[in-house]
């Protein structure tokens, strides 16, 4: 499932971030990659642990926290520490690949990639390229967000980030291991959930929407794995 996530960060988030990034320390994005990954990706990226990335991240989790479309579609369980690229001049793209199955947080937890997630950071009219394509078996899907915006889809995707040609592109980007590793199960679960939400706004608490809102919990204690 690849969904759009609107305002995951407000203009007062964006300004601060702006404001973060204006001496932003840094890197080079491939120090993070593995020997595959490498081989295609050209961008840069801030260290983990400098005063910027620490301020940006702890704004987009909040952010996250604050949209139940987040919780429905991801159900998450444990969320990789975020980090914040940057696409521009030289150090410009990001070739084909698929994200590690398994990632490794500073104290050794591991987290499995079942969901990935891109929140873009800067408008599309401050840069040309730099989409994110993301390939299924319906084809390509090219995404190119406003500011605070952000985009999921399943981590087993092969995406690209294709070159930035004029200006930079900057965004934060994480991992997610749901309650539920199957993307086929979190989209029935998303769908199911959004359509009970319709229908309580339109019919309000009926026993058919309490029986309903039985059956999803009932599923989701059937597939969740915590």
């Amino acid at each position: 499932m690849l969904l759009t996530l609107p305002d995951i960060l407000n203009p007062d988030d964006l300004r601060a971030v702006r404001e973060a990034l204006r001496k932003a320390p840094w890197s080079d994005g491939g120090d993070s990659a593995g020997p595959q990954a490498r081989a295609v990706k050209n961008n840069l990226q801030l260290p983990h642990d400098c005063e910027a990335a620490q301020t940006i991240r702890a704004m987009v989790l909040e952010g996250l926290d604050r949209s139940p479309s987040f919780f429905s579609a991801a159900l998450p369980l444990k969320v990789f520490t975020p980090r914040i690229n940057r696409y521009a001049g030289s150090s410009n793209a990001y070739g084909h690949h698929i994200d590690n199955a398994v990632r490794v947080l500073q104290g050794g937890e591991r987290v499995r990639t079942d969901v990935s997630c891109t929140v873009f950071l800067n408008d599309p009219a401050d840069y040309d390229g730099g989409e994110l394509v993301v390939s299924d078996t319906y084809g390509e899907h090219r995404v190119k967000l406003p500011a605070g915006h952000a985009v999921i889809y399943p981590g087993t995707s092969l995406h690209q980030v294709t070159p930035v040609t004029r200006g930079e592109r900057l965004a934060c980007f994480f991992w997610v291991q749901s309650l539920v590793r199957s993307d086929e199960q979190r989209r029935l679960l998303f769908d199911f959930d959004m359509n009970l939400l319709a229908l309580r706004q339109r019919l309000g608490e009926t026993p058919e929407t309490t029986a309903l809102t039985g059956t999803y919990h009932n599923l989701l204690r059937q597939w969740a794995d915590t």
